[in-house]
Formats: C-alpha cells, structure tokens, sequence
C-alpha cells in the first residue's frame, strides 16, 4: 500500500529532499472473543512512528506480535522509526507511509502547508507535557500551577513551550514566572538547581524519577484541553482504503487493551522486537504504564471509545499555533481528524473503558 506523491510547494518550504484477563483480551494467554468487523485487506501495510521505539509504542507492538492486525485483516508488514511528529505528519501527508503516529499539532502544521494527513483516531486523549520538579529542587511537593509564582522554568522549544505557557496563563501566574529556553537539556538543568521546575513530557520525569529523584508533576491537558499522539493517514487515500483504516484501527485498539492488562509481557514484546531497550526495560514499562493509566482515557473514550476526538482540543491547539505564528496558511481544525473509521460496535474501542 506505499505510494509515493510530491508537492513542490511543501517540499520547497519544509525543506524535505494483568494476566486474569487473558480470555477476555485474546493473544497470548487465551482466546479472542472480540468480533473482527473488517474484510480482507489485499498488500502490505506499514506504520511510521513518531520516534524511536519507546514504551509509548507498546500498542503497536503488542498488537503486531499477537497477530492481532492480521486477525482483523491487515497485514503489517513493518513498524518504522520515526524523526519526529513533523516528519511522520509529513509522510503521511505525502503519502509515503500508510499509517503515522504524530501529534494533533503537527497534523495542523502540515495541513496548513498544503498536505492533508488526517487523524483517524487519538491514542493519548490528553498531552503528554507535564510541568513537574524534584522535592529537592522545589523545596517541597508540586502540586498546583499556582505554586510557580515566582519561581524559573525551563522549557525546550516548539509546543512544550507553548502548552507550558497557555497552562502558566490559564492558572493567572504567567506573569510571575521568569520561563527560559533549556534548549534539549531540560532535565538535567532541573537536577543541577538551574532551574525551579521544567515544561517537558511525562517521559522526562520519569528519566528523572529513573536517577532516584521523586518527582512531582503536573499534566497540561488537565486544564489545557489538548491531544497527544494521534494516528494519520492521507486523506484521500483513507477514503479509498476505508477496510485498511478500519482493520488497523481495531487492531491497535485491542492491542493497547491487551498491553494494559498485561503492562509486563506487553513491556517484553517491544524489548524482543527492538533488543536496544533492553537495558532501560524498566524505565520503558513505567513509560507505558503512565501513558495506558494517564493519558489514554477520559470521558470521550467512556462515552464513545477508544480513539474519539473532539473538537475543543483541535481548536485550542490551532488557536495556540496560530497565536505563536507557528502555521504555514490557514487551516480549519474541524477538517483534519475523523471518527469515522472508529467502529464503535468493536468491543475493543467502543467499551474500551470496561475492557481495561
């Protein structure tokens, strides 16, 4: 299913040359009693991630090694290193990669310079980014925005700094805080006492918690309404290939319900498949455990299920991109995502919620 599409204008511009519920999930341990809705999809498919594999993958691979793609009739023939959400919003948008894991803010980038990745469903219903510190750093527990006031924080660039910022407003303090660029050396400045707290992802304090600091964090997309990784297609294609969509779909959504039971088979699956990890396994299954617990439900995926988007997250993101002039053109948020391809009937991502 790779194709291959070029648009001279975006080229030009982006300079792009638990086990007891074994049975219930399927997979290893016991039999499916999920219902497969799709047909038979013809070829190969393929699957871009953001980054490098990390815990934050663990669906992917979960579903991948129990043949759980295949059971709904897909056949994914590989997961791909990424280079970023910029770079997976791009191909995908060119066309290039049948299936993407990106951000909802680069699926806006990208279609504000004339490609049209969609996402077809949100894997993290809320932003990764969290602003936290160490007891030892802050003097004390971080449990409110509030607290901020008058202290220094570091933040890389792009949206870490942005949602960090909108949080900082939102809680009234922006004004009393000084927030300074620490590039991609965030954490360690946090640890060396340069800096009061830090803007960065769930994944940074865990690296932190991992040097056996204790960490206090607090997540931006609870009073920021914003999503995390999302999977996009191209839109057209997904039109036209609407069983692929929908097989993958079912197939990542049983897979990360499989791997939340299962957080430590799951954790082993992605350690076989990419031997690298195996030295930071912990750190990996701490990663997805935060992620599965944290940042993958909400009352969207309780009310209609795995994958669901809404549109306020879209429009805050757009809103805070186009404030910081981080847009190429216009872009309406509303034609970017679907729910569409999201079978709510399947068990796996309309009773996502009672299923883990």
């Amino acid at each position: 299913m790779r194709r291959t599409a070029t648009r001279r204008a975006f080229l030009a511009a982006a300079g792009v040359g638990a086990s007891g519920l074994a049975g219930c999930l399927g997979g290893t341990g016991g039999a499916d009693t999920g219902t497969t809705t799709g047909t038979a999809v013809p070829g190969d498919s393929s699957l871009l991630l953001n980054w490098k594999p990390s815990g934050l993958h663990v669906p992917y691979f979960a579903a991948k090694a129990n043949g759980f793609y295949e059971e709904e009739g897909l056949t994914l023939s590989s997961i791909q290193t990424g280079e970023g959400s910029t770079f997976s919003a791009k191909q995908a948008g060119l066309g290039n990669v049948d299936f993407a894991v990106t951000s909802g803010d680069q699926v806006l980038n990208v279609n504000s310079r004339d490609l049209s990745p969609q996402s077809v469903g949100v894997v993290m219903q809320k932003s990764p980014m969290v602003v936290f510190s160490t007891r030892d750093t802050f003097g004390g527990e971080l449990t409110s925005p509030d607290q901020l006031a008058g202290k220094t924080v570091g933040t890389g660039p792009g949206m870490v700094r942005t949602l960090t910022t909108l949080l900082l407003e939102e809680a009234g303090v922006r004004e009393d805080v000084e927030l300074v660029d620490t590039g991609y050396d965030t954490v360690q400045q946090l640890l060396s006492g340069e800096i009061d707290a830090a803007g960065g992802v769930f994944g940074d304090a865990i690296s932190a918690e991992a040097q056996g600091y204790t960490v206090d964090s607090i997540r931006v997309g609870d009073s920021v309404p914003s999503y995390g990784h999302v999977l996009a297609v191209e839109q057209s294609w997904a039109s036209e290939n609407e069983a692929a969509v929908r097989a993958f779909l079912r197939g990542t959504a049983r897979g990360a319900a499989w791997a939340q039971q299962r957080p430590g088979e799951a954790t082993d699956l992605l350690v076989e498949a990419n031997g690298v990890l195996e030295e930071s396994r912990d750190q990996q299954r701490a990663k997805w455990e935060r992620m599965a617990t944290e940042f993958m439900t909400g009352d969207a995926v309780a009310e209609h299920g795995w994958g669901w988007s809404r549109s306020e997250p879209w429009q805050v993101t757009h809103d805070a991109l186009a404030s910081a002039d981080a847009l190429g053109g216009e872009v309406d948020p509303s034609t970017v995502w679907t729910n569409e391809y999201l079978d709510t009937d399947y068990q796996y991502i309309g009773s996502y919620s009672d299923a883990v």
